[in-house]
């Protein structure tokens, strides 16, 4: 697979993305999730969004991939008593902050306003560009996240320790073994990846940066956020929020919270989806962000 990746600046570091065009499609901006680079989207729904004439951008992360890395390790028990007691937290950064990173990967491609996606941690961030850039969107799609509402039901202990534990070794080899038994865990049941299919994912996403410091300060940012709850409810851009019913990182109560906060957004709850994108589940994603999209086009057209 070849990728014309380049390097810009955009809010003060440097960000490496990736324009596949058209140029003259309406772009479509994708925003990752937790640790993953951009490496980890599937191709058939790139393409098949490609196809359909938009404008395909996607861009790695603040500390992960190629993207600018950051100092500092946030000591978690400290971030986390800051939310529960409404202070802001000693952190790096915040998921405002990343939300700030896709909106001047816009601003320095001459973008005024995009389509926005999100997976995940991702999902975290398009809430957020949502609710400070709302101006800069002309839709957003959710996909497997959540509202940060501390009374939704949690992760299984077993997705948890799968995401969180560390590799026997700092060997390539035993990386990528170990990061494939984590994503069995919380794979989609109904459509589980070959071992050759998810070797090539998990290996395509090493090569191009591992770096698990990076994913400290990033879910210290994800704890600090809290909750999006009051901030969702006064959202006005047209919202899509698509999740799996076998999700057991990010339970489907989370998608459910998303949908209900914001206002007019639609929910989609697909079977056998667990926390990822099957390539088999990649046809019915283009056709719901599609349809999402185009309407939300007509309907500013109008006004």
């Amino acid at each position: 697979m070849s990728v014309n990746m380049k390097t810009v600046k955009a809010n003060g570091i440097t960000i490496n993305y990736e324009d596949r065009g058209p140029a003259d499609g309406t772009p479509i901006l994708f925003v990752n999730g937790y640790t993953s680079t951009m490496m980890s989207w599937p191709e058939e729904l790139m393409e098949g969004l490609r196809a359909e004439g938009f404008r395909v951008i996607r861009y790695d992360n603040r500390d992960v991939g190629k993207s600018e890395k950051f100092t500092g390790l946030p000591k978690m028990a400290d971030v986390a008593a800051a939310v529960r007691e409404g202070r802001t937290p000693d952190m790096p950064y915040t998921l405002a902050d990343m939300a700030a990173d896709g909106i001047g990967l816009l601003d320095a491609l001459g973008i005024a306003r995009a389509h926005i996606m999100g997976i995940s941690m991702g999902g975290m961030i398009v809430q957020r560009m949502a609710i400070h850039f709302p101006e800069r969107l002309l839709s957003v799609t959710s996909i497997m996240s959540t509202t940060g509402n501390p009374d939704l039901p949690r992760a299984t202990d077993a997705a948890m320790t799968a995401l969180q534990a560390q590799p026997e070794s700092e060997e390539r080899e035993a990386i990528i073994r170990h990061r494939m038994k984590g994503r069995r865990v919380y794979q989609s049941s109904a459509y589980p990846k070959s071992e050759d299919d998810l070797y090539e994912l998990v290996a395509r996403e090493y090569d191009h940066m591992y770096y698990p410091e990076g994913g400290v300060r990033q879910y210290a940012a994800i704890v600090g956020d809290g909750s999006r709850v009051d901030d969702l409810k006064k959202v006005r851009v047209p919202f899509l929020v698509i999740h799996g019913d076998a999700d057991p990182l990010v339970p489907p109560a989370g998608g459910e919270d998303t949908a209900k906060c914001v206002p007019g957004a639609k929910h989609v709850l697909i079977e056998g989806m667990g926390h990822d994108l099957p390539a088999e589940l990649c046809p019915q994603y283009v056709k719901l962000i599609v349809t999402h999209a185009r309407a939300a086009e007509a309907r500013q057209a109008a006004e």
